[in-house]
């Protein structure tokens, strides 16, 4: 049956499928899609060509043409190189974004030009341009290794100066709390009834843990005589939007040293928790038992967090920071109180120093102070 479609800018095009019958090494059947033909007639011609190929036995499939038929066979090799979770991510990169620009183009007859103007395209629409040129060329690289191209045109294609860029404003608040604001936010949350919570946050404020690392701990990576808790696994959404348990991100586990404090009220919760869910018909004495679960004993969906923190925080008027903002206020807090570089990057699982340096660099407006001051006193002008 031939179909009619439209293209991005309104064009029509007509396309079909034939099946070639079955394939003697799988045993499943052959089929093989035409499409880009502007009139009917054209598509009806190409149709009855390959049915007379077909029948005499004289027709060959053809390799991947278009971009997006390439795009398909190398994402057969790539999802068996990354997680679950990354995945998705970059299918649902190429969805929206990469194959809608040059999906359709005959992979031999793409130039450098369109793949520029694609790239200025999404330059105007997305953030991180570089990363989605580095996947678009990927296919490419892919393309050449196949020899379906001689070369890759993303190779010439040049990056776009992000114009407009504002400036900062100087009074916008940053992603993390100080050390009162910290304390103000965890008292607020311990008068309240969610208990699992003020612990989660407490855990992640104490500890500089990544959300998913914390929502993917059980009982059995908790040492209370040694005070330490092991972080080898996280939290992830993979296929179907699924929540699964992967490696972290660094592919690397660590311990982490913890405060008295801390543990005793991991200890509190364990036994609250244990007495809770005994009336919801679940026994978490298991070492295996999740540290937090939903009341069905489940994953705790990583959006929850978000909820629970802003009723908190619109509640009792706080400054408003995200999940992630604890991990940053741990490492602000953990600078301002004299650790060094390298314990800061073991202690959050940064695998490259210069991710600690680059992202975690601010100070609080006090270690600001402290600064100017000794300048001040140094100077003694």
């Amino acid at each position: 049956m031939i179909k009619k479609y439209k293209l991005k800018n309104g064009e029509i095009r007509y396309e079909f499928q034939v099946y070639l019958g079955t394939d003697e090494a799988t045993g499943k059947q052959m089929r093989t899609t035409r499409r880009g033909f502007k009139t009917k007639k054209e598509a009806e011609l190409a149709l009855a060509r390959i049915k007379l190929q077909v029948a005499s036995g004289e027709f060959r499939k053809e390799r991947a043409e278009t971009f997006k038929e390439v795009y398909e066979l190398w994402l057969l090799q790539y999802e068996n190189t990354v997680e679950q979770s990354t995945f998705v991510k970059t299918v649902s990169l190429f969805n929206n974004h990469i194959l809608p620009g040059i999906g359709e183009y005959k992979i031999e007859k793409i130039t450098v030009d369109i793949c520029q103007k694609a790239v200025n395209d999404w330059a105007k629409r997305l953030k991180n341009i570089s990363k989605v040129k580095a996947y678009a060329s990927r296919v490419f690289n892919f393309a050449v290794k196949r020899d379906f191209v001689q070369k890759n045109p993303f190779d010439l294609v040049e990056l776009p100066r992000k114009r407009n860029k504002q400036l900062p404003d100087e009074t916008d608040e940053k992603n993390f709390y100080t050390r009162e604001q910290l304390i103000e936010f965890l008292s607020c949350l311990e008068k309240e009834t969610n208990v699992k919570a003020y612990v989660l946050f407490r855990l992640l404020a104490f500890s500089g843990m990544r959300k998913g690392e914390a929502l993917a701990l059980t009982w059995r990576d908790i040492n209370f005589k040694t005070k330490e808790i092991r972080v080898n696994k996280a939290l992830s959404r993979g296929k179907d939007n699924k929540l699964y348990i992967k490696s972290t991100k660094t592919n690397e586990a660590r311990t982490i040293k913890m405060d008295e404090k801390t543990m005793n009220v991991l200890r509190m919760w364990k036994k609250k928790q244990k007495e809770d869910y005994l009336k919801l018909g679940f026994n978490t004495a298991k070492l295996s038992q999740l540290v937090f679960s939903n009341e069905k004993n489940e994953f705790v969906q990583p959006t929850k967090t978000r909820e629970w923190m802003l009723y908190v925080q619109e509640k009792y008027n706080l400054k408003k920071v995200t999940t992630h903002g604890l991990r940053h206020t741990h490492c602000s807090l953990l600078f301002e109180a004299g650790a060094t570089l390298k314990e800061v990057q073991d202690r959050l699982g940064h695998s490259d120093i210069k991710t600690t340096m680059n992202i975690y660099t601010h100070v609080t407006k006090k270690a600001q102070e402290q600064a100017i001051q000794k300048f001040s006193s140094y100077v003694n002008l």
